[in-house]
């Protein structure tokens, strides 16, 4: 379905602002618990294309980010739409420290109808909740009439959005976690300087070689990143680009004797010789005060690709940069199984099972995919993945958000939680840390590959999610 022109106009405009802090930091450790209160109620009786309207306003928590700071009062504006469609009032808490604010209520077994915060958080909110199994069931959600329109909210996702470890994290073919704002990564390069040289993007890793032949000739390096955290996107969407989802669900798990298979190999061989086409400055600069020392790497053509996501364009915005720069982005290039992937940031919304109100809630969440809503997110630059969303938007979000349209899988999730273990370190620590050491050449890929196998036996022997 096309997105209205008042749609079009606004994601053209407010989605050229940077959305997203940078990533300079690590990716999320396994969260710390603080273990919610266990299910008050909970039972949902309505419909579900004519869910109960509930005598009183139900209670909205999400999270005040930096699309509330770009519009101001962007929610209250998508919770009066709400209200004037259904006749259901809201009363919206919308609080940075998110987590802290509502966690207290629902300590006491007061929860919110629908919670808009994402896995991945340090505070862990949704994860603990997810492992204890306090998330409503909202499959039903999918078959629903987005309120004020005669379009169900499947047809109006963008395919292969949902059905993923991120939107179902028990794999029983039930959806809980509804996808919400999302963000394409990929490998960034200066667009400029592929077409002054007459260089291709390359869609195969014998072809991502090859160019990195040429390109070394030239002086310029084939790869850098900004720190080794942001493999936690680059490592996960290779296993999916040369093993397929089940590979890639059996890696995000520890599965045993997964790293022993072809498919592993393959993308150990390919990091492995990433390592040696990796700008020798990059380990040095990969930490929180010097990494976008290694993005101005792009800037300033001595590096051709580096990984990272969409905030990049407004991080460094202020940047120098060579004549005739413009940013590219392309997904990961297909491996055995020729899929090209690119990892996807994607916040969720959710209700709790213990909430007052969930057919309430569950409308709420229909009417999260409505042009209507849409229009109102796109004021604070805000993109949900509903299919026909990207005709709106022009310049770099045009070509970052399209790539899911040009053929890419969209991949999501990550590597399983576990509890904490002495002498276990975090899978940053295990799996992405040491490829600075195969930058300098201080550690061999076969010592690596090891240290992965002996640490995700353990991984797997302490899953939070069994």
């Amino acid at each position: 379905m096309k997105m209205k022109k008042t749609l079009s106009l606004l994601l053209a405009s407010a989605l050229s602002l940077s959305l997203l802090a940078g990533c300079g930091g690590a990716p999320q450790t396994p969260p710390a618990q603080s273990n919610p209160p266990a299910n008050n109620s909970g039972s949902s009786q309505g419909d579900a294309s004519t869910p109960k309207t509930p005598a009183g306003p139900i209670k909205v928590a999400a999270l005040s980010s930096g699309y509330e700071t770009t519009y101001p009062g962007m929610w209250k504006e998508v919770c009066d739409a709400f209200t004037a469609e259904t006749g259901i009032e809201v009363e919206l808490i919308l609080e940075k420290n998110l987590e802290d604010v509502i966690g207290p209520s629902m300590q006491g077994g007061d929860f919110p109808d629908a919670i808009l915060c994402a896995t991945g958080r340090e505070k862990g909110l949704t994860e603990q909740f997810i492992k204890d199994k306090l998330i409503a069931d909202i499959t039903d959600v999918l078959s629903m009439t987005v309120p004020g329109e005669s379009a169900t909210v499947s047809s109006k996702l963008v395919p292969g959005f949902v059905g993923t470890n991120v939107t179902n994290p028990y794999d029983d073919g039930k959806t809980y976690l509804a996808p919400m704002f999302y963000s394409p990564c990929g490998l960034f390069y200066n667009a400029g300087l592929f077409q002054e040289k007459g260089w291709t993007v390359p869609t195969t890793w014998d072809q991502m070689w090859e160019l990195g032949d040429k390109a070394k000739a030239e002086g310029i390096d084939l790869f850098t990143y900004p720190t080794t955290g942001y493999f936690d996107t680059f490592f996960p969407t290779l296993l999916y680009s040369v093993g397929g989802p089940d590979f890639f669900n059996k890696a995000m798990n520890y599965a045993e004797g997964v790293w022993d298979t072809d498919e592993a190999k393959q993308c150990f061989d390919v990091m492995s010789k990433l390592a040696s086409y990796t700008a020798k400055v990059t380990p040095a600069q990969a930490n929180d005060s010097d990494f976008t020392q290694n993005q101005q790497l792009i800037l300033d053509n001595k590096a051709l690709f580096m990984p990272n996501g969409t905030w990049i364009v407004g991080e460094m915005a202020d940047a120098p940069r060579k004549d005739g720069f413009a940013w590219g982005m392309c997904a990961l290039p297909g491996g055995g199984s020729g899929t090209s992937a690119s990892y996807c940031w994607l916040e969720q919304i959710w209700i709790p099972s213990g909430a007052a109100n969930i057919d309430a809630g569950k409308q709420f969440v229909a009417f999260m995919y409505s042009d209507k809503a849409a229009e109102i997110f796109a004021k604070g630059g805000a993109a949900q993945p509903i299919t026909g969303i990207t005709d709106g938007m022009e310049g770099d979000n045009k070509i970052f958000y399209s790539i899911y349209d040009n053929g890419a899988s969209a991949v999501m999730g990550g590597f399983a939680a576990y509890a904490s273990v002495a002498g276990l370190g975090s899978v940053r620590e295990v799996f992405f840390d040491p490829f600075n050491n195969l930058v300098n050449g201080s550690l061999t890929a076969d010592q690596w590959v090891e240290s992965i196998k002996a640490a995700s036996d353990q991984m797997r022997a302490n899953l939070l999610t069994e």
